[in-house]
């Protein structure tokens, strides 16, 4: 799962940065509302933490350009105006939730595990395909109540797959959500990212589509 962060004072950004890697994700932090702009309306995203207070574009100006450009991905706002009002007028604009600032990291990164779950279609905290049972607040992943010893990479494979399992996710797409937008990209590292997965988890669950990608498939597929 890929995180855009935009956030412009330093240690509250390097402090994010930290937590999200530690919970598995991948980051791609900016500090200013025009490059959050065209940040987000070029690369592809699982959600966002947006600050409101950005030098140049303010975080609001950003939401509502990315929602009319018809930008999907869930956004989670920070702000330390914690006014109802701008709770209400970011929540109208299209954003998933709000967090006033100070925070808990464990409540953002809770926040966010539900607006990326929501997104997904996901109503429960652990998610289940088949065999395999994740549980994103625990980066664990059983299988059959067996734990798997997976690499961080293997671990977001599986976790995005999961989270849009029955659906065909091509290779690009999934370059683009495993991947920070800094990492060369090899043609041929999700082909093999797949092909050790598959020896983890059995070669049943993910299938290939010829031409398009793979399919997480879960019981009676």
């Amino acid at each position: 799962m890929k995180i855009l962060l935009v956030e412009d004072e330093v240690r509250i950004a390097d402090e994010v940065i930290d937590a999200l890697k530690g919970a598995g994700y991948v980051v791609d932090h900016v500090a200013d509302g025009e490059t959050a702009w065209f940040q987000g309306d070029t690369e592809e995203y699982d959600a966002v933490i947006l600050d409101l207070g950005l030098p140049g574009l303010d975080g609001l100006s950003v939401l509502k350009r990315w929602r009319g450009n018809d930008r999907r991905f869930p956004i989670l706002i920070l702000s330390a105006r914690g006014s109802w009002s701008e709770r209400v007028e970011g929540i109208d604009a299209g954003a998933d939730e709000y967090l006033p600032k100070p925070f808990h990291m464990e409540e953002l990164l809770a926040r966010l595990r539900a607006i990326i779950r929501r997104a997904a279609g996901q109503v429960t905290g652990v998610l289940q395909v088949g065999p395999l049972s994740l549980d994103p607040k625990q980066m664990r992943v059983t299988k059959d109540g067996q734990a798997l010893n997976l690499s961080p990479q293997e671990y977001r494979l599986i976790s995005y797959l999961m989270h849009h399992a029955g659906r065909v996710v091509t290779q690009i797409e999934l370059t683009e959500h495993l991947y920070a937008q800094d990492f060369e990209r090899d043609s041929n590292a999700i082909e093999v990212l797949v092909g050790r997965v598959r020896k983890k988890v059995g070669p049943d669950l993910i299938e290939t589509r010829r031409g398009f990608g793979y399919v997480m498939k879960g019981d009676g597929e």
